[in-house]
Protein backbone atom coordinates (compact mmCIF):
# COMPACT_ATOMS: atom_id res chain seq x y z
CA UNK A 1 0.00 0.00 0.00
CA UNK A 2 1.21 3.47 -0.79
CA UNK A 3 1.85 6.04 1.85
CA UNK A 4 -0.15 9.05 1.68
CA UNK A 5 2.12 12.08 2.35
CA UNK A 6 -0.62 14.67 2.17
CA UNK A 7 -0.92 13.42 5.36
CA UNK A 8 1.91 13.54 7.02
CA UNK A 9 4.15 16.83 9.05
CA UNK A 10 7.45 17.42 7.99
CA UNK A 11 8.83 16.08 10.88
CA UNK A 12 6.96 12.56 9.62
CA UNK A 13 8.17 13.30 6.43
CA UNK A 14 11.59 13.39 7.06
CA UNK A 15 11.41 9.66 8.59
CA UNK A 16 9.10 8.39 5.60
CA UNK A 17 12.47 9.66 3.40
CA UNK A 18 15.03 8.05 5.42
CA UNK A 19 13.18 4.84 4.95
CA UNK A 20 13.28 5.24 0.99
CA UNK A 21 17.42 6.29 1.77
CA UNK A 22 17.01 9.82 0.67
CA UNK A 23 17.98 12.85 2.47
CA UNK A 24 15.54 14.35 5.82
CA UNK A 25 16.37 17.81 3.72
CA UNK A 26 14.28 16.99 1.00
CA UNK A 27 11.15 16.65 3.28
CA UNK A 28 10.82 20.54 3.27
CA UNK A 29 10.81 20.94 -0.44
CA UNK A 30 8.04 18.27 -0.89
CA UNK A 31 6.04 19.56 1.68
CA UNK A 32 6.23 23.26 -0.18
CA UNK A 33 5.12 21.68 -3.41
CA UNK A 34 2.07 19.90 -1.92
CA UNK A 35 0.95 22.84 -0.30
CA UNK A 36 1.44 24.99 -4.18
CA UNK A 37 -1.30 21.99 -4.82
CA UNK A 38 0.62 19.91 -7.23
CA UNK A 39 -0.90 16.86 -8.56
CA UNK A 40 1.77 14.66 -9.51
CA UNK A 41 5.26 13.89 -7.74
CA UNK A 42 6.86 14.64 -11.40
CA UNK A 43 5.63 18.36 -11.05
CA UNK A 44 8.04 18.54 -8.21
CA UNK A 45 10.64 20.02 -10.34
CA UNK A 46 13.33 20.82 -7.57
CA UNK A 47 13.81 16.86 -6.57
CA UNK A 48 16.06 14.78 -8.65
CA UNK A 49 14.52 12.30 -11.15
CA UNK A 50 15.31 9.21 -9.32
CA UNK A 51 13.69 10.80 -6.06
CA UNK A 52 10.77 11.56 -7.79
CA UNK A 53 10.45 8.43 -9.78
CA UNK A 54 10.84 6.62 -6.28
CA UNK A 55 8.54 8.43 -4.70
CA UNK A 56 5.80 7.81 -7.61
CA UNK A 57 6.69 3.50 -7.16
CA UNK A 58 6.04 4.37 -2.99
CA UNK A 59 3.84 7.26 -2.16
CA UNK A 60 0.64 8.95 -3.44
CA UNK A 61 -1.10 11.89 -3.23
CA UNK A 62 -4.96 11.84 -2.19
CA UNK A 63 -6.57 14.80 -3.59
CA UNK A 64 -10.01 15.82 -3.34
CA UNK A 65 -12.14 15.93 -6.85
CA UNK A 66 -14.36 18.96 -7.25
CA UNK A 67 -17.97 17.97 -7.95
CA UNK A 68 -20.03 21.41 -7.48
CA UNK A 69 -19.33 24.99 -6.96
CA UNK A 70 -21.90 27.38 -6.64
CA UNK A 71 -20.69 30.89 -6.92
CA UNK A 72 -22.10 34.21 -5.19
CA UNK A 73 -22.77 37.24 -7.93
CA UNK A 74 -23.43 38.94 -4.91
CA UNK A 75 -20.27 39.10 -2.88
CA UNK A 76 -18.09 36.40 -4.10
CA UNK A 77 -18.88 33.89 -1.78
CA UNK A 78 -17.99 30.12 -3.59
CA UNK A 79 -19.71 26.62 -2.08
CA UNK A 80 -17.51 23.74 -2.42
CA UNK A 81 -18.81 20.32 -3.03
CA UNK A 82 -15.56 17.60 -2.67
CA UNK A 83 -15.45 13.94 -3.01
CA UNK A 84 -13.07 12.36 -0.83
CA UNK A 85 -11.79 8.86 -2.12
CA UNK A 86 -14.33 6.54 0.12
CA UNK A 87 -16.64 8.18 -2.27
CA UNK A 88 -18.09 10.00 1.17
CA UNK A 89 -18.56 13.75 0.21
CA UNK A 90 -17.49 17.06 2.53
CA UNK A 91 -18.70 21.39 1.56
CA UNK A 92 -16.23 23.87 1.99
CA UNK A 93 -17.05 27.87 1.52
CA UNK A 94 -14.49 30.62 -0.06
CA UNK A 95 -15.72 34.10 1.36
CA UNK A 96 -14.39 37.20 0.60
CA UNK A 97 -13.81 40.35 3.22
CA UNK A 98 -11.98 43.63 3.17
CA UNK A 99 -9.65 41.90 5.48
CA UNK A 100 -8.60 39.04 3.47
CA UNK A 101 -10.16 35.80 2.04
CA UNK A 102 -11.28 33.15 4.60
CA UNK A 103 -12.29 29.44 4.10
CA UNK A 104 -14.51 27.53 6.23
CA UNK A 105 -13.67 24.08 6.02
CA UNK A 106 -15.19 20.43 7.18
CA UNK A 107 -13.70 18.78 9.84
CA UNK A 108 -15.77 14.87 9.69
CA UNK A 109 -17.73 13.34 6.69
CA UNK A 110 -20.97 14.01 8.54
CA UNK A 111 -21.42 14.38 12.07
CA UNK A 112 -22.51 13.12 15.27
CA UNK A 113 -23.78 15.51 17.27
CA UNK A 114 -27.76 16.04 16.38
CA UNK A 115 -28.02 19.37 16.14
CA UNK A 116 -32.11 20.25 15.08
CA UNK A 117 -30.95 22.93 12.74
CA UNK A 118 -27.79 21.40 11.18
CA UNK A 119 -28.27 19.35 7.28
CA UNK A 120 -24.66 18.38 8.50
CA UNK A 121 -26.19 16.08 11.34
CA UNK A 122 -28.94 14.43 9.18
CA UNK A 123 -27.63 11.36 7.95
CA UNK A 124 -24.97 11.35 10.89
CA UNK A 125 -21.24 10.73 11.02
CA UNK A 126 -19.45 8.62 8.48
CA UNK A 127 -15.62 9.14 9.19
CA UNK A 128 -12.97 11.63 10.32
CA UNK A 129 -11.35 13.20 7.87
CA UNK A 130 -7.60 13.02 7.71
CA UNK A 131 -5.45 16.06 8.45
CA UNK A 132 -4.70 16.02 4.55
CA UNK A 133 -7.86 16.16 3.47
CA UNK A 134 -8.63 18.80 5.99
CA UNK A 135 -5.49 20.87 4.56
CA UNK A 136 -6.45 19.99 0.79
CA UNK A 137 -9.80 21.74 1.15
CA UNK A 138 -7.74 25.14 1.05
CA UNK A 139 -5.26 24.33 -0.95
CA UNK A 140 -7.55 23.33 -3.52
CA UNK A 141 -9.82 26.57 -3.14
CA UNK A 142 -6.46 28.63 -3.32
CA UNK A 143 -5.41 26.76 -6.82
CA UNK A 144 -9.16 27.35 -8.11
CA UNK A 145 -9.94 30.94 -6.89
CA UNK A 146 -6.34 31.79 -7.66
CA UNK A 147 -6.42 34.00 -4.16
CA UNK A 148 -4.50 33.80 -1.09
CA UNK A 149 -6.27 32.26 1.91
CA UNK A 150 -5.75 34.44 4.90
CA UNK A 151 -7.91 33.14 7.54
CA UNK A 152 -9.37 29.77 8.15
CA UNK A 153 -12.19 28.59 9.98
CA UNK A 154 -13.08 25.33 11.24
CA UNK A 155 -16.89 25.20 10.98
CA UNK A 156 -17.73 23.21 8.26
CA UNK A 157 -19.47 19.53 8.26
CA UNK A 158 -18.80 17.72 11.85
CA UNK A 159 -17.40 18.12 15.48
CA UNK A 160 -13.29 19.46 15.09
CA UNK A 161 -13.18 18.38 18.15
CA UNK A 162 -14.57 14.77 18.18
CA UNK A 163 -11.47 14.63 15.47
CA UNK A 164 -8.75 16.38 17.85
CA UNK A 165 -5.52 14.60 16.64
CA UNK A 166 -6.23 15.04 12.96
CA UNK A 167 -7.14 18.51 13.84
CA UNK A 168 -3.96 19.05 15.50
CA UNK A 169 -1.92 17.97 12.85
CA UNK A 170 -3.92 20.28 10.34
CA UNK A 171 -3.44 23.35 12.06
CA UNK A 172 0.49 22.57 12.35
CA UNK A 173 1.08 21.77 9.14
CA UNK A 174 -0.99 24.45 7.57
CA UNK A 175 0.86 27.02 10.07
CA UNK A 176 4.50 25.75 8.46
CA UNK A 177 5.95 28.24 6.40
CA UNK A 178 6.73 25.68 3.71
CA UNK A 179 2.80 24.91 4.23
CA UNK A 180 0.31 27.63 3.39
CA UNK A 181 1.99 29.87 6.68
CA UNK A 182 -1.38 31.15 8.14
CA UNK A 183 -0.83 32.43 11.61
CA UNK A 184 -2.24 30.76 14.22
CA UNK A 185 -4.01 34.17 15.06
CA UNK A 186 -6.27 33.75 12.05
CA UNK A 187 -7.29 30.24 12.69
CA UNK A 188 -10.73 30.02 14.25
CA UNK A 189 -12.18 26.51 15.46
CA UNK A 190 -15.59 25.79 16.16
CA UNK A 191 -16.86 23.40 18.92
CA UNK A 192 -21.01 22.66 20.06
CA UNK A 193 -19.28 22.43 23.38
CA UNK A 194 -17.14 19.07 24.55
CA UNK A 195 -15.50 21.04 27.98
CA UNK A 196 -12.40 18.43 28.57
CA UNK A 197 -11.63 19.72 24.68
CA UNK A 198 -11.85 22.86 24.91
CA UNK A 199 -9.87 23.36 27.85
CA UNK A 200 -6.60 21.04 26.75
CA UNK A 201 -7.16 23.45 23.39
CA UNK A 202 -6.85 26.58 25.23
CA UNK A 203 -3.31 24.45 26.54
CA UNK A 204 -2.11 23.15 23.10
CA UNK A 205 -2.99 25.71 20.68
CA UNK A 206 -3.93 29.23 23.13
CA UNK A 207 -3.27 31.66 19.90
CA UNK A 208 -6.13 29.78 17.93
CA UNK A 209 -9.50 31.35 18.31
CA UNK A 210 -12.26 29.57 19.73
CA UNK A 211 -16.07 29.56 18.77
CA UNK A 212 -18.45 28.11 20.61
CA UNK A 213 -22.09 26.55 19.22
CA UNK A 214 -24.54 28.06 22.37
CA UNK A 215 -27.47 28.76 20.15
CA UNK A 216 -29.55 29.10 23.10
CA UNK A 217 -29.66 31.46 26.60
CA UNK A 218 -31.04 28.56 28.81
CA UNK A 219 -31.21 24.56 29.58
CA UNK A 220 -34.69 24.19 28.57
CA UNK A 221 -34.18 25.52 24.89
CA UNK A 222 -30.73 24.25 24.29
CA UNK A 223 -31.76 20.54 25.37
CA UNK A 224 -34.47 20.88 22.57
CA UNK A 225 -32.15 21.82 19.90
CA UNK A 226 -28.52 20.20 20.72
CA UNK A 227 -28.36 16.97 22.23
CA UNK A 228 -24.99 17.78 23.89
CA UNK A 229 -26.32 20.14 26.28
CA UNK A 230 -27.28 17.52 28.30
CA UNK A 231 -24.33 15.95 28.61
CA UNK A 232 -22.51 19.48 29.15
CA UNK A 233 -24.99 21.56 30.83
CA UNK A 234 -25.35 25.59 29.79
CA UNK A 235 -23.65 26.75 33.37
CA UNK A 236 -21.00 24.23 33.12
CA UNK A 237 -20.58 25.46 29.38
CA UNK A 238 -20.05 28.80 30.14
CA UNK A 239 -17.70 28.14 33.50
CA UNK A 240 -15.58 26.38 30.82
CA UNK A 241 -15.50 29.29 28.82
CA UNK A 242 -14.62 31.84 31.42
CA UNK A 243 -11.05 29.54 32.13
CA UNK A 244 -10.72 29.75 28.29
CA UNK A 245 -10.26 32.84 27.93
CA UNK A 246 -8.73 33.48 31.32
CA UNK A 247 -5.82 30.69 30.02
CA UNK A 248 -5.36 32.22 26.98
CA UNK A 249 -5.88 35.85 27.42
CA UNK A 250 -8.16 35.91 24.15
CA UNK A 251 -11.07 36.76 23.23
CA UNK A 252 -14.15 33.72 22.41
CA UNK A 253 -16.49 34.47 20.08
CA UNK A 254 -20.52 32.40 20.59
CA UNK A 255 -22.60 31.15 17.90
CA UNK A 256 -26.01 31.95 18.06
CA UNK A 257 -27.66 30.43 14.81
CA UNK A 258 -31.96 32.26 15.34
CA UNK A 259 -34.44 29.92 14.82
CA UNK A 260 -37.87 31.52 14.59
CA UNK A 261 -40.20 30.83 17.73
CA UNK A 262 -37.85 28.88 19.37
CA UNK A 263 -34.50 31.35 20.37
CA UNK A 264 -34.87 34.82 19.09
CA UNK A 265 -37.31 36.53 20.84
CA UNK A 266 -36.79 39.95 23.33
CA UNK A 267 -36.57 37.91 26.25
CA UNK A 268 -34.32 35.56 24.88
CA UNK A 269 -31.82 38.30 23.85
CA UNK A 270 -32.12 39.91 27.11
CA UNK A 271 -31.62 36.47 28.69
CA UNK A 272 -28.29 35.44 26.71
CA UNK A 273 -26.66 38.65 27.93
CA UNK A 274 -27.08 38.59 31.04
CA UNK A 275 -25.44 34.77 31.08
CA UNK A 276 -22.65 36.48 28.87
CA UNK A 277 -22.37 39.32 31.38
CA UNK A 278 -18.15 39.37 32.50
CA UNK A 279 -17.03 37.29 29.70
CA UNK A 280 -14.50 38.90 26.89
CA UNK A 281 -16.51 37.64 24.13
CA UNK A 282 -18.22 38.28 20.84
CA UNK A 283 -21.49 37.02 19.75
CA UNK A 284 -21.70 35.97 15.97
CA UNK A 285 -25.70 35.55 15.48
CA UNK A 286 -26.57 33.34 12.41
CA UNK A 287 -29.72 33.78 10.08
CA UNK A 288 -30.67 29.89 9.57
CA UNK A 289 -31.20 29.00 5.82
CA UNK A 290 -34.25 26.90 5.19
CA UNK A 291 -33.65 23.36 5.42
CA UNK A 292 -36.66 21.15 4.48
CA UNK A 293 -35.88 18.21 6.46
CA UNK A 294 -35.24 20.38 9.55
CA UNK A 295 -39.00 21.64 10.10
CA UNK A 296 -37.60 24.85 11.13
CA UNK A 297 -37.63 28.16 9.90
CA UNK A 298 -34.93 31.08 10.25
CA UNK A 299 -35.79 34.39 11.53
CA UNK A 300 -36.53 37.36 9.76
CA UNK A 301 -33.55 40.18 8.64
CA UNK A 302 -36.05 42.74 10.79
CA UNK A 303 -36.05 40.40 14.16
CA UNK A 304 -32.30 39.76 13.65
CA UNK A 305 -31.82 43.24 14.22
CA UNK A 306 -33.91 43.80 17.13
CA UNK A 307 -31.93 41.21 18.79
CA UNK A 308 -28.66 42.36 18.01
CA UNK A 309 -29.82 45.48 19.20
CA UNK A 310 -30.92 43.99 23.05
CA UNK A 311 -27.39 42.47 23.32
CA UNK A 312 -25.57 46.24 22.06
CA UNK A 313 -27.99 47.72 25.05
CA UNK A 314 -26.14 45.49 27.42
CA UNK A 315 -22.38 46.01 25.99
CA UNK A 316 -22.03 42.29 24.16
CA UNK A 317 -20.46 42.87 20.62
CA UNK A 318 -22.63 41.31 18.23
CA UNK A 319 -22.48 40.77 14.40
CA UNK A 320 -24.48 39.07 11.73
CA UNK A 321 -23.32 36.53 9.80
CA UNK A 322 -24.00 36.95 6.46
CA UNK A 323 -26.14 33.81 4.34
CA UNK A 324 -24.21 30.52 3.90
CA UNK A 325 -25.93 27.48 4.55
CA UNK A 326 -23.46 25.13 5.77
CA UNK A 327 -23.77 21.41 4.83
CA UNK A 328 -26.64 21.74 2.46
CA UNK A 329 -24.88 21.38 -0.92
CA UNK A 330 -23.58 17.67 1.03
CA UNK A 331 -27.09 16.84 1.64
CA UNK A 332 -28.39 17.49 -1.33
CA UNK A 333 -25.69 15.61 -3.34
CA UNK A 334 -26.95 12.48 -0.65
CA UNK A 335 -30.26 12.51 -1.08
CA UNK A 336 -29.99 13.04 -4.68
Amino acid sequence: MKTDIMNLSIKELEQYLEQLGEKRYRARQIFSWIYKGVEKFDDMANLPKELRNKLDENAELKKLKVLNIQKSKKDGTRKYLFELRDGNSIESVFMKYKFGNTVCISSQAGCLMGCRFCASTINGLQRNLTAGEMSDQVISIERDTEEKISNIVVMGTGEPFNNYENLSKFLRNIHEKEGLNVGMRNITVSTCGLIKKMLEFAKDFPQVNLAVSLHAPNDTIRNKIMPINKRYPLEELLAASRTYVAKTGRRITFEYALVKGINDGEQNAKELAERLRGINCHVNLIPLNQVKETGLHGTERKESELFREVLERHGIQVTIRRELGSGQLRLKSITS
